[in-house]
């Protein structure tokens, strides 16, 4: 058995503080943390048996135990962990005999996703997303309105340093364009197997625009990591929010078009949409570049 915390220096043993009939048997190595009225026991392993770490949640005022839907991909448990309260939406999990790259996660309990997917699922969410150790660097996440060039931009950079840069390739569930390639320009995909999808938690962010489904898959992301390069995310602007909302530390990069009438033509020219969808999409740009220019976002033309 592990520990439980509250804040930053003081913990106790679990039994302390269940009420008699909650009992919780300990299967493994287990931490706890006081959150307000709610502990978060994250169990491990005891005898390094390659499995998920698993998540349950005792609500302190219900008296009742809680297994949550968990979001993003689960750290696979090592012989012990440690928790370490961050804030009162998160909790930074320690992982021994671990990797440098393995061993630092978070555990989202409250943040603004979390609480838009308990919205949606109507039941308790929890999220992992994998801390940033030393000097890795951080992902980029570009962002910008429909038609302003994104897409050449991050082509070229992929391009031109290719042992650097890897792209983290979208999915969608809007038919592809001409030219435009499985798996390289967009994974494009059936509407209700991606919804499906979003609601199991394998999507970092999604977003519906211009009537289509777009979002970032944890495997997607992990991909380029995992092959020792920096991600690009090619992100709408509702999608950039919700990365910024999570755990994933990384540098947001607006791309503004140099007027909106510009804008406007490069729509036109490419001839990939009917009048009603350009005059949707430029709508949609209004709003999108005053939201770019906010000063926590790098702004470029």
């Amino acid at each position: 058995m592990g520990q439980e915390t509250e804040g930053e220096n003081s913990s106790y043993p679990l039994d302390e503080f269940l009420p008699v009939g909650c009992e919780l048997k300990a299967k493994g190595y287990q931490t706890a943390t006081i959150i307000c009225d709610r502990i978060y026991v994250v169990e491990g392993s005891s005898d390094g048996a390659n499995f998920p770490i698993d998540v349950k949640i005792f609500d302190k005022t219900a008296g009742k135990w809680f297994v949550p839907t968990v979001l993003g991909t689960k750290p696979i448990a090592s012989g012990v962990h440690s928790a370490v309260f961050l804030s009162n939406d998160r909790i930074l999990i320690i992982k021994g005999d671990s990797s440098a790259d393995d061993c630092a996660w978070f555990l989202e309990v409250d943040t603004q996703s979390v609480r838009e997917r308990k919205k949606l699922l109507g039941g308790e969410v929890v999220a992992w997303s994998k801390g940033v150790i030393g000097n890795e660097t951080k992902p980029v996440v570009i962002s910008g309105p429909s038609g302003v060039g994104k897409g050449t931009l991050i082509s070229r950079l992929v391009k031109d340093f290719p042992n650097t840069f890897g792209f983290s390739v979208s999915h969608t569930t809007r038919s592809p364009r001409e030219k435009e390639i499985d798996g390289i320009h967009y994974h494009f995909a059936e509407r209700e197997m991606m919804e499906k999808d979003i609601r199991e938690g394998k999507f970092l962010e999604s977003a519906l625009v211009h009537g289509n489904l777009y979002g970032t898959s944890f495997e997607a992301v992990e991909a380029v990591t995992d092959a020792g390069k920096r991600c690009i995310l090619d992100i709408d602007v509702q999608g950039a929010r919700s990365v910024r909302c999570s755990s994933l530390e990384a540098l947001f990069i607006f791309i503004c078009p140099p007027s909106f009438e510009e804008l406007e033509k490069r729509l036109r020219i490419r001839g990939t949409e009917t009048e009603e969808q350009i005059q949707k999409r430029l709508r949609n740009a209004k709003e999108e570049i005053d939201q770019g220019r906010s000063p926590e976002t790098t702004c470029f033309r």
